[in-house]
């Protein structure tokens, strides 16, 4: 499993509004567009795990093949493939992991290869955990960073030689920003990991220039521990940064951006964890994510794809998962392999990533001495309310949607009931979006 999602990126449920007694029309957002989409539009699948089977290799590739995929994103352990020595790499590991990167290469998928967890004979683990620490399974010194970054360096440039173009990307461990310890343990660690990213793009370019280096791997969108990786030395040792936003990913893929912005880093953004659980009605949330319906999932998928590839410094959006398993439902398949409609959704969005996006919808009604808005919109992002009398804005606000894209709000009896004019839009899209209508 990638991603055990805990909301460390999330922006909370929000609403922000403003009556004013005069201004003038709002201005539009600018949005970005490509002519043609360059993104890397995938899906997350099983990689290396301990007993992996080269004979099993394969049966996600087909399934990510179907889709239309043009990279999948799996885990490579460090741990599982080099468990007791250096250079001293597990046979059944490295012919596994030889037979996928052949498959995906058949197949004209490229990989996304996330490299974590330090063997035990590398980590920098307390001693009362290394006297536990299993090389045939995964336990909590597998967490803290090698104790040489070289170390890490090697074995991901022996990858990148190994692999070459092949490789979509390596991706320099997992969410080392989370705050449950599960990836990256042990004090200061914005410091260690930007230890190991300088360890590993030089050995990963000296053994094949072409393999991109990604770092961050991110689930924080507000930026503290980015600008913390920038103190520690991160620029240059890197050739886009992974995000990972389960909650108003559009936004926080702009929050983010800006903050590289502002320290003079243009590199690209690598969306390569993100989804919707279709756990509802069953339960109401899952990983600490809001469970949605099966239709939304699928719509949601597809939207998001779409208005990723209209985002200039977004390279890639790799979904998760392709497969549900029996604790969660955020594949494209249950987990008996059965299809969902997100499985065709995203299929579309991949084949026609410039496709139409779900349009905002409006509606308005009277309740009492207030207007009720109510309506709908795409994905991902904030959501703003404008209500004119004239030419005159009179009042506006910032909110967000439901779990099922959907929005209900009463306008300040202030305003009164009738000679307005109300517009609703998706704040990347803009007011040429906008759903518009009077009262």
């Amino acid at each position: 499993m990638l991603k055990r999602p805990a909301g460390a990126g999330a922006i909370a449920l929000c609403m922000l509004a403003w009556l004013a007694p005069s201004l003038a029309p709002a201005q539009g957002v600018a949005v970005a567009q490509r002519s043609s989409s360059g993104l890397l539009a995938g899906v997350n699948v099983d990689g290396l795990n301990y007993g992996s089977l080269p004979a099993e290799a394969g049966s996600d590739l087909a399934r990510a093949k179907q889709l239309g995929a043009k990279v999948v994103r799996l885990e490579v352990p460090w741990s599982v493939m080099e468990p007791r020595e250096a250079g001293r790499l597990s046979p059944s590991s490295l012919a596994f992991t030889d037979r996928l990167v052949d498959d995906a290469a058949a197949d004209r998928i490229r990989i996304i290869m996330l490299v974590e967890s330090t063997p035990c004979w590398a980590s920098s683990a307390p001693s009362a955990l290394l006297r536990k620490c299993n090389p045939e399974k995964t336990g909590p010194a597998n967490a803290w960073t090698p104790r040489r970054p070289a170390d890490y360096g090697a074995f991901v440039g022996y990858l990148a030689k190994r692999y070459g173009d092949r490789l979509a990307a390596i991706e320099i461990w997992n969410e080392p920003d989370q705050s449950n310890q599960r990836y990256l343990a042990g004090p200061d660690k914005a410091r260690h990991y930007a230890a190991i990213l300088r360890a590993a793009y030089p050995a990963i370019k000296r053994a094949s220039a072409s393999v991109r280096v990604l770092g961050g791997a991110l689930v924080g969108s507000n930026g503290a521990f980015l600008r913390a990786l920038y103190v520690a030395g991160i620029k240059g040792f890197y050739d886009g940064l992974a995000v990972h936003y389960y909650n108003l990913t559009l936004a926080s893929l702009r929050s983010i951006h800006e903050v590289q912005l502002a320290h003079g880093d243009n590199t690209p953004l690598w969306l390569d964890e993100f989804g919707w659980s279709s756990c509802w009605p069953r339960q109401k949330l899952q990983q600490d994510q809001a469970c949605v319906t099966k239709r939304v999932q699928a719509s949601n998928l597809a939207d998001l794809v779409r208005e990723a590839a209209r985002m200039p410094y977004v390279a890639a959006a790799v979904v998760y998962k392709l497969q549900s398993s029996s604790s969660e439902d955020f594949g494209l398949l249950t987990s008996t392999g059965a299809r969902k409609p997100a499985f065709a959704a995203l299929a579309s969005a991949i084949a026609s990533p410039l496709g139409n996006v779900s349009p905002v919808s409006l509606s308005l009604s009277r309740a009492g001495s207030q207007v009720l808005a109510r309506g709908s919109g795409p994905p991902g992002d904030f959501m703003e309310l404008e209500a004119f009398q004239g030419t005159v804005l009179r009042y506006w606000v910032l909110f967000t949607l439901d779990r099922f894209n959907d929005f209900s709000l009463r306008l300040p009896a202030q305003l009164g009931t009738s000679g307005l004019n109300i517009r609703v839009y998706q704040y990347l899209q803009g007011q040429a979006s906008a759903a518009q209508q009077s009262i």
